[in-house]
């Protein structure tokens, strides 16, 4: 009956993903099939050790992060956890191989959001590196069945990708990181002084990191550049939009696509995926 809980485990991290992002819960139904339940339990892993650091309030939140960091070391070592989401993730990481200092250097970036800080360049690199580049990684190690030179090949241009998203959330979450968490990500920017030059200097460096995130999806096996793709349309739009907002209205409202435009997105991408017009 393990099967059984094993494959509940599963369902668990997938209705975490659609409960909490329609975005990537859209890209990974573009993924071929045999992707799609090991993408949901890196997911559901990366998303519930970011809700400790950002919506555990009231409650200990250091010793809740550093319990959820020794539980995932156990069960990825014992094979096992009676934590759903930590079970699933270590079906995924014990399977595909997946390099467990990937996982470290994710938790030490969502420990470094415990703190109240502005950051440098350097802390900034790191955050940006532990939050998102590492967790492209994880997933590509998935896209490529394990392959290790198409693994390394494609390394920097996930890792890439994953800076971008992270940083247009950056932007797309400014109000509430600045306002209510007490956090800065972008170094060197004054943000009681915030204005569309120190916007357009952020999204000018988010491009670069764009276009050489596209040239990664276009080397994908087929099975897992289309739900890639998907995503990246996403974002890309989101990012337009923010490049439309003045700087001072970011600060008010938190940027959005609305659903029937990310439906939309998903139904044009794939004719482009179809037609090969990527």
């Amino acid at each position: 009956m393990i099967e059984l809980y094993h494959k509940t485990s599963v369902r668990i991290s997938k209705l975490i993903t659609r409960a909490y992002s329609t975005s990537f819960s859209l890209g990974i139904l573009g993924l071929e099939k045999k992707y799609r339940n090991p993408i949901y339990n890196i997911y559901g892993f990366v998303r519930l050790a970011d809700e400790i650091v950002d919506s555990f309030h009231g409650f200990e939140k250091k010793t809740l992060l550093k319990r959820f960091w020794k539980d995932t070391h156990l069960a990825l070592e014992e094979g096992i956890s009676s934590n759903p989401v930590l079970n699933s993730f270590q079906q995924t990481v014990n399977f595909y191989n997946i390099d467990r200092s990937l996982i470290d250097t994710f938790l030490t970036s969502m420990e470094m959001d415990l703190e109240e800080r502005n950051y440098k360049q350097e802390d900034y690199e790191k955050y940006i590196l532990g939050s998102a580049e590492v967790v492209g990684l994880m997933c590509l190690k998935i896209f490529v069945d394990g392959h290790q030179d198409r693994y390394k090949e494609l390394t920097p241009f996930a890792m890439k990708l994953g800076s971008a998203f992270q940083k247009i959330n950056f932007l797309r979450d400014i109000s509430a990181d600045y306002n209510l968490l007490g956090r800065t990500y972008f170094p060197n920017i004054d943000f009681s002084d915030f204005d569309d030059n120190a916007k357009r200097a952020i999204e000018k460096d988010i491009a670069l990191d764009f276009r050489n995130g596209y040239e990664g999806i276009l080397k994908l096996p087929r099975g897992s550049r289309f739900g890639v793709y998907i995503a990246y349309m996403y974002y890309y739009s989101l990012f337009k939009k923010i490049m439309r907002t003045a700087s001072g209205s970011i600060f008010k409202t938190r940027i959005r696509i609305r659903n029937i435009k990310k439906y939309r997105l998903f139904f044009s991408s794939y004719i482009r995926h179809v037609l090969n017009l990527l």
